[in-house]
């Protein structure tokens, strides 16, 4: 078993889930706001809304799978949490 975690924007977890239905035995699915801003390395011309919306919010999903199951989870993880936008459709796996 492994945990998979990822952060993401709260309008995107609701075609999360959705797509996560859809794999047979998903075991299911812990979610949490939480916030993070991110790395200044990683934004080319910082502005001052930038500044401003350090810290916005996003949520955290959490859910254990089998091994077996690792890469199909996080390949819908990341094809329904990314945005395009630095710091979304963040995933690991523990």
């Amino acid at each position: 078993m492994k945990e998979i975690r990822a952060v993401l924007r709260p309008n995107r977890l609701h075609a999360l889930r959705e797509a996560l239905r859809k794999i047979p035995d998903f075991p299911g699915l812990t979610v949490m706001d939480v916030k993070g801003f991110t790395a200044p390395a990683l934004m080319d011309n910082p502005t001052i809304k930038d500044d401003l919306t350090d810290f916005s919010g996003k949520i955290m999903i959490c859910t254990l799978v089998a091994d077996g199951m690792i890469d199909t989870v996080t390949d819908v993880i990341m094809r329904e949490g990314r945005t395009g936008q630095i710091g979304d459709g963040l995933v690991w796996v523990v």
